[in-house]
């Protein structure tokens, strides 16, 4: 891996794909398209990059501060994180954090958009970021047990479920919350999976879908998030450390839950759809007249 000044380093993993790193942020970076429009998103996506964390660094206190309309951020990749949540901030406690990791991915997709590049997709960890030209598209697997892939194996990894996107379905932002992942949630989700027209919107609305897939039951086990880590925004809120096996009626429960939130963003018009994975179980919400190749079945 090669590194630059202040620690961003990238490598090049393969003819179309390369990984950037600086700090918390890890990104793989997919693109098709002629070798010298390639080469020059490329460069210019690196330039960008280096200048996405120190410029986070110095609005950390105020990107972690629950959302109003007073709110003002400077920075472009601030501005988007704001921007998105502040969508939401009427109904829910939210920071601009919550939309970190899908408003990188959406500054930097942007370079992407030149003459010669067919496609090409920024992976922030599981929120992603798609450019499609014309005639272009990606398929995309859900993968709720990442821990269970056996790396080993050239089949792939096991998915829970797939979709399509093409050019004509305005979706641009895939992004996937859970207890299980990088960052803390209130739920006890497996995984959810929203689809929205940027990444820092399918960011946010995951984080709080998967906040709302819930229920009581005592052998959840949770904590407060400021006894886990110093620097989180969540204050003393409780959240999910473990989620053994639940009988069916809290699964229910708390699939319900999500399918009532994931409902609430849909009418605001704010995502497309979601898939709520619990406990081997799998809830679609999305439109009844779907967009060519838009399909959500479990695979």
């Amino acid at each position: 891996m090669s590194g630059l000044g202040g620690g961003a380093a990238f490598e090049r993993l393969g003819p179309d794909r390369w990984h950037f790193q600086h700090g918390p942020i890890d990104l793989i970076v997919d693109v098709e398209g002629d070798p010298e429009a390639q080469a020059r998103a490329i460069a210019g996506c690196w330039d960008e990059f280096q200048g996405v964390l120190p410029g986070l660094v110095q609005e950390l206190p105020s990107l972690r501060r629950a959302v109003d309309h007073g709110t003002t951020l400077r920075g472009p990749v601030a501005r988007r994180m704001l921007r998105a949540c502040r969508a939401f901030a009427d109904e829910r406690f939210i920071t601009s954090m919550a939309a970190v990791a899908g408003a990188v991915a959406d500054h930097l997709i942007t370079g992407f958009d030149q003459p010669g590049i067919q496609r090409a997709c920024i992976n922030n960890g599981g929120d992603i970021a798609v450019y499609l030209a014309a005639g272009a598209s990606f398929r995309v697997g859900i993968c709720s047990h990442p821990e269970r892939t056996d790396t080993t194996q050239s089949t792939g990894v096991p998915l829970s479920g797939a979709f399509t996107l093409d050019q004509h379905a305005a979706i641009r932002g895939i992004a996937t919350s859970g207890w299980r992942g990088r960052s803390f949630s209130l739920g006890i989700a497996d995984s959810v999976t929203v689809l929205a027209a940027d990444a820092a919107t399918a960011d946010a609305a995951a984080t709080l879908i998967g906040n709302a897939v819930n229920c009581l039951h005592p052998a959840i086990v949770r904590a407060p998030a400021d006894q886990l880590k110093d620097d989180t925004d969540l204050g003393s809120r409780m959240v999910t450390v473990d989620v053994p096996p639940l009988p069916m009626s809290a699964v229910d429960s708390a699939l319900l839950a999500g399918r009532v939130e994931t409902g609430l963003w849909r009418a605001r018009g704010l995502i497309f759809a979601a898939a709520i994975t619990l406990q081997g179980r799998m809830e679609v919400v999305m439109p009844v007249s779907r967009p060519a190749l838009f399909d959500m079945a479990a695979a």
